[in-house]
């Protein structure tokens, strides 16, 4: 089990904002080494997290460092894009640091994302609180996820992070894709 203090401080912040809840379905996008899977295998019962990466090595390492949780059915971990992902009915999806959303078009990988939340679904798309222009980057996200049927979109913003959280719209919801809502997490 990995240590509390080896995890980095934008990583407990992104799982705090995205919340799991122990019966959640949730998919994890760029899962990296596996730390985040962890901290949401933690809070989960009989819900389960769906973690995927197109790099062979973080797979491998998201598997090995939770094992425990793959074992006991709480953990999936796939290879593959975004775009190459063909899963429905997801409660919440997340990704921390994957630039895809701002840095290129990304219409095929919020298709995708769209097609694997439920409606009413949350997408959260969140970064460190590194260097660069955290409101160029977040103003992009929203627009994006703005466009491709994403509503009640809101940009969050801490001293650990920044991100985007966005809901799969709903059947009957009407849309405003005007200026996101800004939100402050701490």
């Amino acid at each position: 089990m990995l240590a509390v203090t080896a995890v980095p401080e934008r990583i407990r912040w992104a799982v705090e904002v995205v919340d799991p809840r122990p019966g959640d379905r949730v998919l994890e996008v760029g899962c990296g080494p596996g730390v985040a899977a962890g901290l949401v295998c933690r809070r989960l019962v009989t819900g389960r997290l769906l973690a995927v990466d197109r790099s062979a090595i973080a797979i491998a390492r998201t598997g090995a460092r939770n094992a425990e949780y793959v074992s006991a059915g709480l953990l999936e971990v796939r290879r593959c894009t975004v775009e190459e992902l063909r899963v429905s009915g997801m409660d919440r999806a997340f990704s921390v640091d994957v630039n895809v959303f701002w840095t290129g078009p990304a219409e095929r990988a919020l298709a995708a994302l769209h097609r694997a939340l439920r409606p009413g679904g949350e997408l959260f798309v969140l970064y460190g609180a590194g260097p660069g222009d955290r409101e160029r980057i977040t103003r992009t996200v929203a627009a994006a996820l703005a466009g491709h049927g994403f509503t009640d979109v809101s940009v969050l913003s801490s001293a650990a992070g920044t991100g985007v959280r966005a809901t799969r719209d709903q059947p009957g919801h009407v849309s405003n894709p005007g200026n996101p809502r800004p939100a402050t997490t701490t």
